[in-house]
């Protein structure tokens, strides 16, 4: 009867708590972190009413902040002497049933070490939804608002999911990927083109259609397994209109243009990412570029708001922790205010010295680009913290200069005076590069499907000082060029990734000739690439390009990898001597992708328009 009653009061005390508590976020935290403040935002009916206090003598409260809202309280506590386990929060009012929160502190995970990405990994970038159906079980889920699954359409959703990058984790591993980043997996509850993840509904809760907590976890923990890290996509800048926060806002501020939203209007960015930088731009450009939404279902957060500050921080840092993560790649990244986003890179590297950080910065010109990396000389004095950025530039002179006419000052000249350009970065070999994304076109489209040009594209790529990304389908040829615009295109269906699909690329039945040939092209350079220390971190020199042939080398040690590019389409011979630094007269070499072996020595006969690649490293 005694332990009747006990339970009897304990669900009555729990169900008064979970009525006056929605949510606790972040929902759990660890010990012995370098920052030991952390802040819990606390939501419920009224809560901002109660006064929350700690008994304990490890945590102590430091700070209780409402907001005009007054279903939002935060609350600051010090955990410098916490030990891992739960402990109660107490909520007191006077006249009102007093209650108590149970919240956990986990002790961390020692074997994660939370090495990030460098210039000795290639990247596999995937649309989750396009990618895989492993789990048709998730394809609908009831309470949602999106619940067709059409994939006639490019932009309903198609169902692929977490489950189907398990599945085909060998796949991607054996082709020599050592990291995957996936487009964001949390919960995108919008109407409409939910599939593609960029408008977040939820920060803390992992997108039912793509699978469960536990399956991101248990993907992440199969990837540490065969020595693969997990990047996580991520966004700072926006979240999706029908974020919970929208239907009830924490802060008066909490939203860019909140003021104007409330009263039904939406004012967009002017997307003016220059005026970061610019000496002379307007506070109205300014303000704009930095305020405005990204678009009318986007509200631009307010990162100058300080309890959002810190929400968005420990957010990112949770899930490094949650996910064993080997990097984050920030998601519009000259949009929030860069003031913030410097303290945001700030906390994360000084709670993981070893971590990376890669952020889109979607622009051609490097000065722009090298502004937001570590280590930059800049004017204004801005230092990011951010370990790495995507190179935009150099991605669209590759892609000129393969498509345009050898002439003085056109066709691989582009590339060669692109790498020149290294000079002004930071740390170049710590640029992430990418023939194609997942918002442009396909990579064989935009080289207007020329095949030996898609092999030098990327094996240039391939071979530079830079950290690869590699976007889905690339090994196969999959283009968008009916619709060059189409996102929902350009984010197709992987071929054989759902169940009665006709041709499958895992397996190469009904595979063309062409698509197994480039596949099979990636796959070798991709696997020499993984173990040659010459590419992760070697001296690199290049020779101007000369009648249509580009010659590039990276050497360490005893290993010289020497690559070729050649635009001829008649035989050529190329005059060896030329590169008689290189050290390579009479030495061996194998050609990496036909596994052919020659001795470099006065000429080198080039039969074919395309790519090669030779190593001293037999």
């Amino acid at each position: 009867m005694k332990q009747f009653l006990y339970c009897l009061v304990f669900l009555i005390v729990t169900q008064l708590s979970a009525q006056q508590i929605q949510k606790v976020e972040p929902p759990v935290w660890w010990v012995g972190m370098q920052n030991t403040e952390l802040e819990l935002m606390i939501y419920g009916d009224d809560i901002a009413s109660f006064t929350p206090s700690i008994k304990s003598k490890k945590i102590t409260v430091t700070g209780i902040t409402r907001t005009e809202n007054t279903n939002y309280l935060f609350l600051k506590i010090e955990l410098k002497n916490a030990k891992a386990g739960k402990f109660s929060i107490k909520f007191k009012k006077k006249g009102s049933k007093n209650f108590t929160y149970t919240y956990e502190l986990k002790p961390r995970d020692l074997t994660q070490n939370h090495i990030g990405f460098d210039s000795s990994d290639a990247i596999y970038l995937i649309t989750p939804d396009r990618f895989v159906n492993g789990d048709t079980t998730n394809d609908i889920v009831e309470t949602l608002r999106e619940k067709q699954l059409d994939r006639t359409n490019d932009y309903a959703r198609h169902g692929g999911d977490i489950a189907g990058i398990s599945k085909q984790l060998d796949y991607i591993f054996d082709l020599g990927f050592t990291a995957i980043w996936p487009s964001p997996l949390l919960t995108n509850d919008m109407k409409e083109s939910s599939y593609h993840g960029y408008a977040m509904t939820d920060f803390y809760e992992v997108d039912p259609r793509f699978g469960t907590m536990e399956e991101y976890v248990a993907l992440s923990n199969q990837m540490t397994a065969k020595g693969m890290k997990l990047i996580m996509d991520q966004v700072a800048n926006h979240i999706g209109l029908e974020h919970w926060w929208m239907q009830d806002l924490p802060d008066a501020d909490w939203v860019n243009y909140q003021k104007e939203f409330l009263k039904g209007e939406t004012v967009i960015t002017n997307h003016k990412r220059t005026t970061n930088q610019d000496l002379y731009a307007s506070k109205k450009d300014k303000a704009l570029h930095t305020e405005g939404w990204f678009v009318d279902t986007m509200p631009d957060l307010n990162q100058r708001n300080p309890l959002l500050a810190t929400y968005l921080i420990q957010n990112s840092i949770w899930w490094v922790e949650t996910l064993n993560l080997g990097g984050i790649r920030q998601d519009t990244y000259p949009y929030p205010d860069k003031s913030f986003m410097a303290d945001w890179a700030k906390a994360i590297m000084t709670e993981y010295p070893d971590f990376s950080i890669v952020g889109e910065e979607w622009s051609t010109n490097p000065l722009l680009v090298g502004y937001w990396q570590q280590g930059a000389h800049n004017k204004d004095g801005y230092e990011s913290h951010l370990t790495s950025t995507m190179d935009f530039p150099m991605q669209k002179l590759i892609i000129d200069g393969l498509n345009e006419d050898e002439t003085w000052g056109t066709g691989l000249v582009k590339l060669y005076e692109g790498l020149a350009n290294d000079f002004s970065y930071a740390n170049p070999s710590k640029m992430m590069l990418f023939p194609d994304n997942h918002d442009m076109g396909r990579v064989f489209t935009q080289l207007k499907e020329d095949i030996p040009n898609n092999k030098m594209a990327l094996g240039y790529m391939l071979t530079l000082p830079r950290i690869p990304q590699v976007y889905y389908g690339t090994e196969i040829l999959m283009e968008n060029t009916a619709k060059p615009e189409d996102h929902g295109l350009i984010r197709t269906d992987f071929l054989g990734g759902w169940d009665g699909d006709i041709v499958n690329a895992f397996t190469g039945k009904g595979m063309n000739a062409a698509s197994l040939d480039m596949q099979l092209f990636m796959k070798k350079i991709l696997n020499y690439r993984k173990t040659s220390a010459a590419i992760h971190k070697g001296k690199t020199i290049h020779f101007s390009p000369s009648k249509g042939v580009y010659v590039l080398a990276r050497i360490l040690n005893n290993e010289t990898v020497v690559i070729v590019l050649n635009k001829n389409t008649a035989s050529f011979l190329l005059d060896l001597n030329r590169f008689e630094e290189l050290g390579l007269m009479n030495k061996q070499l194998k050609n990496v992708v036909s596994g052919a072996s020659f001795i470099w020595s006065d000429s080198l006969a080039l039969n074919d328009r395309g790519f090669y690649m030779f190593t001293t490293k037999l």
